[in-house]
């Protein structure tokens, strides 16, 4: 697996950084299509759009694309598998009490559930778009939520050793998780979301 992920990213980088016109196109695409394919390595995504365009443009690359997949699966979700749902997998008592929960969930924990890197976004996203959870408050949850997630894949992921070696890079992230956290509670109350 560790072979593969690799190769994966050096032929990933050799494409981005070595292509003026096809470079951008791929690393906006795999940004895009990991909320759509969960075997997708997003931090590998990240890191490689971090390293070929910087931490500015590649935070602002990265982040757009990643909340626009999340919202592109909402919708396909929503849109192609909800009714279905509803009349057929819902009528399971345990399915059923499951998505009670996440029907009821609230925008702080929806955020913290996007903002920690190793939660699987694919798995939100379609949770989030079978349930009786609103657009808004999905789409809030994930413009606070993906600023910490790429921010800790692009730092951590074009520097793991650096940062595991100085904790000021985890601490900062601890921080955004706390800001985002703070966020939330202010849309929800700014926002009259519940």
């Amino acid at each position: 697996m560790v072979e593969f992920l690799n190769n994966l990213y050096n032929v990933i980088m050799d494409v981005v950084t070595n292509s003026v016109f096809w470079g951008p196109i791929l690393a906006c695409l795999l940004i895009f299509c990991e909320s759509l394919i969960p075997v997708l390595p997003l931090f590998v995504f990240i890191t490689i759009v971090f390293i070929a365009y910087g931490y500015v443009i590649g935070f602002i690359i990265s982040y757009i694309l990643t909340c626009l997949g999340c919202f592109f699966m909402f919708y396909l979700c929503r849109t192609f598998l909800k009714n279905f749902f509803a009349k057929k997998v819902r009528k399971i008592e345990k399915f059923d009490s499951l998505m009670k929960k996440i029907d009821k969930i609230s925008l702080s924990n929806l955020v913290l559930l996007i903002a920690i890197p190793f939660t699987p976004a694919f798995l939100i996203n379609i949770a989030a778009s079978l349930s009786e959870v609103k657009f808004k408050k999905f789409a809030i949850a994930v413009l606070i939520g993906k600023v910490s997630l790429v921010f800790f894949w692009g730092f951590i992921g074009t520097s793991l050793i650096e940062s595991l070696k100085n904790p000021k890079i985890l601490i900062i992230i601890l921080i955004m998780l706390v800001i985002a956290y703070i966020l939330s509670k202010i849309a929800t109350k700014k926002l009259d979301l519940k």
